[in-house]
């Protein structure tokens, strides 16, 4: 999950592509809080924490594009990897922007048209778990572990595709195994969990394959090769812990809502007869 503004190559200032992510980044983060504040004026309940974390995840995509960081060449590009494809999208995903637009929207063409993309059996397959899991991790491993992380130093065009994959590939990880909008399936929280953990596992074993020997076509300091590799393992494992909990908080409440209903259920006994097409107590 890595794309930069500190470029693995030579520094330079923020070129187009950075701009644009940074214009991207800054227009959804309007866009939501537009949606929401919508919402509100029209009396239906958004939580603000929502808001604050949307905006978190677009501001930090923002400065990975443009903003200094920390570290050597390859430090600085794993505290990217970190905001962009783990950190980033967890704010962004958790924000659950799909709810807030199908709320949002009056009842229509677009609102339809956007409920039935979610909805599409090609939808659908994207956020099967293991295969969101596969496009994000076995990107990274396509990345590092073979020419490309050295070609991408030197042409604009590849840097700029590598950067789109990881930002969609982290979104599309995130979003797959938390399920907090509405799809077409909801996996069960075993799959989703078991995904996790094996993506986290060779997420971690490509961050100790890198502590060993940098990408090829490289040549990283072993201290900025070390303290980068440690950054995404120690990083890594940070982002997907809080993954994890919301995997477990969701499950949580899923539960929790039909284990009271089930009670409600039991306790109150055979009830009033409803007329055809009338829910009772209406």
């Amino acid at each position: 999950m890595i794309f930069a503004h500190v470029h693995p190559g030579p520094a330079t200032a923020p070129g187009p592509l950075d701009l644009v992510t940074v214009a991207g980044a800054l227009s959804a983060t309007a866009f939501y809080l537009l949606a929401a504040a919508r919402l509100r004026r029209r009396g239906d309940g958004w939580p603000r924490w929502r808001g604050v974390s949307f905006t978190a995840g677009g501001a930090g995509a923002a400065w990975a594009a443009v903003g200094p960081l920390p570290g050597g060449p390859f430090t600085a590009h794993m505290v990217q990897h970190l905001i962009v494809g783990m950190a980033a999208p967890l704010l962004l995903v958790g924000a659950r922007p799909l709810t807030l637009a199908l709320r949002a929207l009056t009842p229509g063409a677009t609102r339809r048209g956007l409920l039935a993309l979610a909805h599409s059996r090609a939808a659908a397959w994207l956020v099967f778990p293991p295969l969101a899991a596969l496009l994000d991790v076995g990107g990274l491993w396509l990345l590092y572990r073979t020419g490309l992380f050295a070609a991408m130093r030197h042409e604009p065009w590849l840097h700029a595709a590598v950067h789109a994959h990881v930002l969609a590939a982290g979104l599309l990880f995130t979003f797959a195994v938390g399920q907090l909008d509405p799809v077409r399936r909801r996996r069960s929280v075993i799959l989703r969990g078991a995904t996790l953990l094996a993506a986290g596992a060779a997420h971690s074993v490509l961050a100790k394959t890198l502590y060993a020997a940098e990408p090829p076509g490289t040549a990283f300091t072993a201290a900025d090769l070390h303290t980068g590799a440690q950054v995404m393992y120690y990083g890594g494992d940070l982002a997907e812990a809080a993954l994890a909990v919301v995997v477990a908080a969701s499950w949580y409440r899923a539960t929790g809502r039909a284990w009271t209903r089930g009670r409600r259920t039991a306790g109150a006994g055979p009830g009033p007869r409803a007329v055809t097409g009338v829910p009772a107590g209406h």
